[in-house]
């Protein structure tokens, strides 16, 4: 084909986008990410009403392959907006070019049934890889593609976008791995036209990753059908504490990684070895266990201190009562009736001190309030129970939903409440979320409502209070920022997939995981980006971090810990 002709498939391809791609907030509803409010003004580009078309996808893969038929790449990107691409370029190179073209695309997140598989098609170690997508904004859909490769082996020679947002010297991260970043348009090529030049992305901070993985560990047979909150790690001054899906609890040494030392509970559902977070107290890290048991190791030796066979299952993370020397954590049992409840236990001998019954399921986590000795808890009947930590007396219980008969046989309901509590102290609220999307604040002293919130699906996470705020991730991919002065929503923040991580804080920054794989640093007061990581698997669990040695501890869902250090700026 001629050069003639590829400038007029060009033109083609950019009268269409700008009559048919290009959508103003005056004409169609565009909502907001940062809001979820509708946007007054503004634009958008809608690349779907020309992905979706023959005759358009011909013209993209023909301008593609007039750049690259020299070197014959293999073409791959992310669900779902690279799909059509991928498949046109594919196409249209077998039938022209080469016939053993071929092209992959990479799940958003591991599929957790069937082969499970991240990366569907074959990618060819001995071809170029070039990733595709419609559109290339911040450039952080494509990072994670990169950083899935590198993990497998693979490295990337091009990213190629229809339309790019930014000036090319912001993408600091990809020149920096030599990767080019190509794209048949930029925004300035439509301000004439469009007039959508815009000064924000043509000043943002650059793209970079300021942090460098020291180590990995990762655990055998992990189990990637629940994704759901698993094992926080827990950290004292050199090892770092887990537990895993095939029932072995690691004590890891913080300088390298290695194995301190392992132990291996009893016998477990297939793939729920231990999701409870571990404590650590008086040289001990207590722990419970699908098996139904409730473990106390000594952290030096792994040795078995006392164990306690209470439960049918144990899901929920223990707390500790330092000055009454208790230990609390949820039950799960396997009766009808008898689905769930609450224990204290002795934490020098694992000797019952107290029990509380439940008729649901618990997998939540209890809370220990020190200042006024008392312990709170959740229940899959949408109940939480506020208990005298000493004696097990209950001084109150806040429903947040009714419960069918169905819902009480098979021990789930739709107001589960599925993670622990955050307290604060300068007020006295107790704060806590269910699946159903609310987020409760409570009057400790009487167990009334302050406030509510609600988002567009559940809290599977443990909210957390700093600095006269609190933070709760939702799996409606957003972080919500409620200023506990005004009990109004101060920010949100879009974190692009469900997010089951709790948030925490680490020098003065808000730190998250999302089902994306990307750890993200936030700014308490505007909910802005401060920096941010990618992995591969979803993070699913909170962040662990030694003030020390400044040195985070990143766990996955997949059984895996990156050790990350934070690069000089």
């Amino acid at each position: 084909m001629s050069s003639q002709n590829y400038s007029h498939i060009y033109t083609q391809l950019k009268e269409a986008i700008e009559k048919e791609a290009f959508v103003r907030a005056s004409e169609r509803t565009i909502v907001s990410r940062s809001t979820n409010a509708i946007r007054e003004s503004g634009w958008s580009f809608d690349f779907r009403s020309i992905t979706m078309r023959a005759d358009m996808l011909d013209k993209i893969a023909s301008l593609f392959w007039n750049q690259y038929k020299e070197i014959l790449p293999q073409v791959g990107g992310q669900e779902t907006a690279s799909i059509p691409i991928i498949s046109a370029i594919i196409l249209q190179g077998h039938q022209n070019i080469d016939q053993k073209m071929n092209g992959f695309f990479i799940r958003k997140s591991r599929k957790k049934d069937n082969l499970m598989q991240m990366i569907e098609g074959v990618v060819d170690k001995n071809r170029k890889i070039v990733l595709v997508d419609d559109i290339m904004n911040s450039g952080k859909t494509f990072v994670r593609q990169i950083e899935v490769l590198e993990e497998l082996g693979y490295s990337v020679d091009t990213v190629w976008s229809i339309l790019r947002y930014r000036d090319l010297d912001f993408y600091k991260y990809f020149h920096d791995k030599g990767i080019r970043v190509v794209s048949l348009f930029s925004l300035d090529d439509f301000t004439d036209t469009l007039g959508v030049t815009n000064i924000e992305y043509r000043h943002a901070s650059k793209l970079t990753i300021p942090y460098t993985v020291l180590w990995k560990f990762a655990s055998d047979d992990p189990s990637y059908f629940y994704v759901v909150p698993k094992c926080d790690p827990a950290i004292d001054d050199k090892k770092i504490y887990t537990g895993s899906d095939s029932g072995v609890f690691w004590a890891l040494n913080q300088s390298d990684g290695s194995t301190a030392w392992s132990y291996k509970v009893g016998l477990h559902p297939k793939g729920k070895g231990i999701f409870s977070s571990p404590s650590l107290y008086n040289d001990t890290v207590y722990f419970g266990a699908y098996d139904g048991n409730v473990y106390a190791l000594d952290t030096n030796t792994g040795d078995k201190k006392w164990v306690s066979f209470e439960a049918d299952w144990v899901g929920s993370s223990p707390t500790i009562a330092q000055n009454l020397n208790l230990l609390f954590v949820g039950l799960e049992f396997g009766l009808i009736k008898k689905r769930g409840g609450i224990v204290a236990l002795d934490v020098r001998t694992g000797a019952k001190v107290w029990s509380y019954t439940m008729s649901m399921y618990t997998h939540s986590s209890p809370l220990y309030i020190k200042e006024t000795q008392q312990v709170i808890i959740g229940s899959n009947d949408g109940t939480a129970y506020l208990f005298n930590a000493k004696n097990g007396d209950l001084i109150w219980k806040f429903e947040t939903g009714t419960i069918d008969e169905r819902e009480m046989v098979i021990g789930f309901s739709n107001c589960d409440i599925k993670e622990s509590f955050a307290y604060d102290k300068k007020r006295d609220y107790i704060i806590f979320g269910n699946i159903l999307g609310m987020l409760y604040i409570l009057n400790r002293k009487t167990g009334e409502r302050v406030a509510t919130f609600q988002a567009n699906f559940g809290f599977y996470s443990t909210p957390f209070v700093y600095d006269n705020k609190v933070y709760a991730s939702s799996a409606d991919k957003h972080v919500y920022c409620v200023d506990l002065d005004t009990l109004k929503e101060k920010w949100r923040w879009y974190g692009g997939a469900r997010i089951f991580s709790s948030p925490t804080e680490i020098e003065g920054s808000i730190f998250i995981g999302s089902n994306t794989g990307r750890l993200t640093e936030l700014d308490p007061e505007t909910g802005e980006e401060r920096s941010f990581a990618i992995f591969p698997e979803r993070i699913t669990n909170k962040v662990a971090y030694n003030p020390k040695t400044k040195r985070f501890f990143v766990p996955t869902f997949a059984n895996e810990i990156y050790c990350l250090e934070k690069k000089e700026t």
